[in-house]
């Protein structure tokens, strides 16, 4: 399974940055392909490419600011709050079945 997310919080500072980290440890335990793209207060870091989203499973947005989603059209969307991804990662994971 891949997985592409996108976090982002108001600030682009701690939320965003934890919710990123957390999904990518619990991801990578569980043997899932991911990568993270995170808009934070330096700007968007690791940008997802369409050859990313194109090959993904699902797109996780972990946002709590409003992003373009018009990228992620055709995908499977789970869409929570960075604090609900810090808080209950695994539970995200299980309900993508990860």
């Amino acid at each position: 399974m891949k997985i592409v997310a996108v976090s982002a919080c108001p600030l682009g500072l701690m939320h965003t940055y934890m919710a990123a980290e957390r999904l990518e440890k619990a991801a990578k335990k569980r043997g899932i392909d991911i990568k993270v793209e995170t808009h934070g207060a330096i700007g968007i870091e690791n940008k997802l490419t369409d050859e990313d989203i194109a090959s993904s499973d699902y797109v996780v947005l972990m946002t709590d600011v409003s992003i373009d989603e018009k990228r992620f059209a055709s995908k499977k969307i789970i869409s929570v709050s960075t604090a609900y991804a810090i808080g209950h990662i695994e539970e995200l994971l299980d309900r993508i079945g990860g």
